[in-house]
């Protein structure tokens, strides 16, 4: 087939197996608490991504993404342990809960609605790891091959306008985040997967990466192959020694998008 009629093949395709737009989702939850998210299913396939020596071909089972970046609502549950009675907050292992941050961690850009930032790789982990706990599914940080899978579909055949009109990047956002929902959706049904915050993925060789670009960055750098490594400057005014584990004190554009697997 003409590598111009691929992406156009891709959305038939999924246009006629169901797998394509907002139907193919479901709603998650906390148990015992009033929050509700929604995962998009995402069909396997193939993939090409970084390897340690090069560019590799990596099959991709089914899973589900979630149809927005983690909000801050689901991540305050889990940083403030509003899952645990009040009296057993304080006594819960800084090893396995965030501390508190340096200052008000939304920047004061926007809260409930907004997506969770300036979060360390670590941090995503143990947050995808506490909510399997809570809720009995599997959840992750995606692989770098997840997210491209998710990012090749969601976005298949679209011009720089399209994926412009769906990015919040330097060009439009005013240097600050915006709450989810607020862009239109992809061809999946996700919103935000390029720019506003960036999200942490984990590579072929365990590298972090921080995926699809953020809202500080040009229209240019915010697509579906931008990569991202964690740098010194993105932690350099904390304070403590050694850094947070848990935060990015210069990092507000990192966040995480929630994968589970089936």
């Amino acid at each position: 087939m003409p590598r111009n009629l691929r992406p156009l093949a891709i959305i038939a395709t999924l246009l006629l197996t169901g797998s394509l737009g907002a139907q193919a989702r479901v709603t998650d939850s906390l148990p015992g608490l009033r929050m509700r998210w929604e995962m998009v299913e995402v069909p396997g396939g193939e993939v090409t991504v970084p390897g340690a020596n090069g560019p590799v071909q990596v099959t991709v089972e089914p899973f589900l993404i979630g149809a927005t970046e983690v909000p801050w609502e689901l991540y305050d549950i889990f940083y403030l342990k509003f899952d645990l009675p009040r009296a057993e907050r304080a006594r819960v292992d800084s090893k396995l809960r965030p501390s508190s941050p340096y200052g008000a961690p939304d920047r004061g850009f926007g809260h409930r609605g907004w997506p969770a930032m300036s979060l360390t790789y670590d941090a995503a982990r143990r947050f995808a790891a506490w909510l399997s706990e809570r809720t009995g599914h599997t959840y992750t940080v995606a692989t770098d091959a997840q997210w491209q899978r998710a990012a090749d579909l969601a976005f298949a055949g679209m011009d720089q306008d399209s994926i412009a009109a769906r990015s919040w990047s330097a060009a439009n956002a005013d240097a600050a985040t915006h709450a989810t929902s607020t862009l239109p959706a992809d061809l999946l049904g996700l919103v935000d997967l390029l720019g506003n915050v960036g999200e942490w993925v984990t590579g072929e060789d365990g590298t972090p990466w921080l995926r699809g670009g953020t809202f500080l960055d040009s229209p240019d750098s915010v697509s579906i192959t931008t990569r991202a490594r964690q740098q010194p400057a993105w932690n350099q005014t904390d304070p403590q020694s050694p850094k947070s584990r848990w935060w990015l004190s210069d990092g507000p554009f990192a966040g995480i998008r929630l994968v589970r697997i089936p």
